[in-house]
């Protein structure tokens, strides 16, 4: 039995995709490793078939036409067989210790035939440069070692919220919900992890340091200098998220109050791009946006703007320059940013 299937997007990513396939293989043939290689132009797809060759009951190499990260991930979702679903992108990799207490704890709830929707677990940057790795963790949110439910949670901090990296899907759940993540579009990451969440009606939490978050690259998506040249994208996915519930018919209360501090750090990431790229015509998009929100949902807006990133951030104003120290905190901490 497969137990988690990890999928891995693959574009160009000749230089360090095995140290990502290696990291996996530990997990043995309870794992299922899909190595998507998204219309490469370099030796990716080789390296991919060597794997397979070598590891054809645990590795699979599929190869497609570019259709961009988020369509690498539908496909690999596509081709899961096992019973949970994790993306590792191609220049990351997981702690190997991690993931054998990972399994454990997925085998555990497979045998039990007690499902649980999402698993949660930390994530570390190695951000290149830096001695000490930032950590994060949600010991201080979430119970740990044991199953539970939305209403179960504590706060979280603006700063600290769930991302690709920290979770990990029931593939069921996936393929039920419909998730599809848009084509040729970057930063669909957090699509994949904001969509499902009405649908995790149980959750499970281990305090291991799990995934590690490569920052370095120049051409990474994260840096800021692409941030800014992929502006367009950033703000068409947070119009997606914008659109996808009425927030105020979540019923749970501390769900729905998760997911629009997730929002709020979304309009901070694009109003704070907006800004830097000192640009008019994005200070325009950035009053576009905020005015979308309003129009959308009027008093998940008043609770961002007026709520959650308080008075002193001028996102919407007249200037459109001024934010707050928090935003840009935020900003540092969630994208990399100097």
């Amino acid at each position: 039995m497969k137990y988690i299937s990890f999928a891995i997007p693959c574009y160009n990513s000749e230089a360090y995709m095995e140290k990502a396939i290696n990291s996996i293989l530990v997990g043995g043939e309870e794992v299922e490793i899909i190595v998507v290689n998204d219309g490469s132009k370099d030796g990716t797809q080789k390296i991919a078939e060597r794997y397979q060759e070598k590891y054809p009951t645990i590795v699979k190499a599929v190869e497609k036409e570019n259709g961009g990260h988020g369509d690498a991930v539908n496909c690999g979702l596509a081709h899961a067989t096992g019973k949970y679903f994790k993306v590792v992108d191609s220049d990351d990799w997981v702690d190997k210790e991690a993931l054998k207490k990972i399994l454990d704890a997925v085998k555990g709830f497979v045998d039990a035939d007690s499902p649980v929707d999402m698993v949660i677990s930390n994530y570390v940057y190695e951000k290149v440069g830096m001695k000490h790795k930032k950590v994060i963790r949600y010991d201080n949110v979430l119970p740990q070692n044991q199953v539970f439910r939305w209403d179960d949670i504590g706060r979280f901090r603006l700063d600290q919220y769930i991302l690709m990296h920290s979770v990990i899907y029931r593939t069921e759940m996936l393929k039920l919900c419909q998730l599809e993540l848009p084509k040729h579009t970057f930063y669909v990451d957090n699509i994949y992890v904001y969509y499902p969440l009405p649908h995790v009606r149980t959750l499970y939490y281990l305090n291991v340091d799990f995934y590690r978050y490569f920052i370095g690259r120049e051409d990474q998506s994260v840096n800021e200098k692409v941030m800014i040249g992929r502006i367009d994208q950033q703000l068409f996915v947070t119009k997606r998220m914008i659109e996808m519930y009425e927030l105020r018919m979540i019923t749970s209360k501390k769900l729905r109050k998760y997911m629009i501090n997730y929002l709020a750090i979304m309009m901070t990431v694009s109003s704070i791009l907006c800004i830097r790229s000192k640009k008019q015509e994005n200070l325009v998009k950035k009053k576009e946006l905020w005015a979308y929100l309003k129009k959308k949902d009027y008093k998940t807006y008043v609770k961002i703007r007026y709520g959650i990133l308080g008075q002193t951030m001028n996102l919407p104003g007249r200037s459109g320059r001024k934010v707050s120290s928090l935003a840009y905190s935020v900003a540092r901490r969630l994208i990399g940013f100097n």
